[in-house]
C-alpha cells in the first residue's frame, strides 16, 4: 500500500511553467512506476507521462511531448512533472499514479494502477 499526494498546481497564465510533486509515502517507493494523468471537467481521465521504478524509461503523450518533463527522486519519495510552455487546454486536475513493477517498465493506463492520488488543480488562463 502506498499513499500519494499532489501539490504544485495553481493559476498560471498561458507560457508560463509549473512544476508538479507527488509525494508517496512507503516503505519501497524505488519499487513503484509513477504517471501522471489529467482530467478536465467532462472528459475521461488521460495518460500525461509515466516514470519506471529506476527513472531510466519514460513516456509522454503527444500532447505533452517536448514541453514536459517527468522525474523522480527516490531518496525523497517523490516524482516531478515540469510543464512549460502552459496552454489554457493543459486545465485540468492532474493525479499522480503508482503501481508496483518488477520490471522496470513504463505504464501508461489508468487500468495499470491502483494506487492514485487525490489530484492537484491546474489552471492555464489565456
Amino acid at each position: 500500500q502506498v499513499q500519494l499526494v499532489e501539490s504544485g498546481g495553481g493559476l498560471v497564465q498561458a507560457g508560463g511553467s509549473l512544476r508538479l510533486s507527488c509525494a508517496a509515502s512507503g516503505r519501497t517507493f524505488k519499487s513503484y512506476a509513477m504517471g501522471w494523468f489529467r482530467q478536465a471537467p467532462g472528459k475521461e481521465r488521460e495518460f500525461v507521462a509515466a516514470i519506471s521504478w529506476s527513472g531510466g524509461r519514460t513516456s509522454y503523450a503527444d500532447s505533452v511531448k517536448g514541453r514536459s518533463t517527468i522525474s523522480r527522486d527516490n531518496a525523497k519519495n517523490t516524482v516531478y512533472l515540469q510543464m512549460n510552455s502552459l496552454k489554457p487546454e493543459d486545465t485540468a486536475v492532474y493525479y499522480c499514479a503508482a503501481d508496483r513493477t518488477f520490471h522496470d517498465v513504463v505504464l501508461t493506463t489508468t487500468l495499470e494502477y491502483d494506487y492514485w492520488g487525490q489530484g492537484t488543480q491546474v489552471t492555464v488562463s489565456s
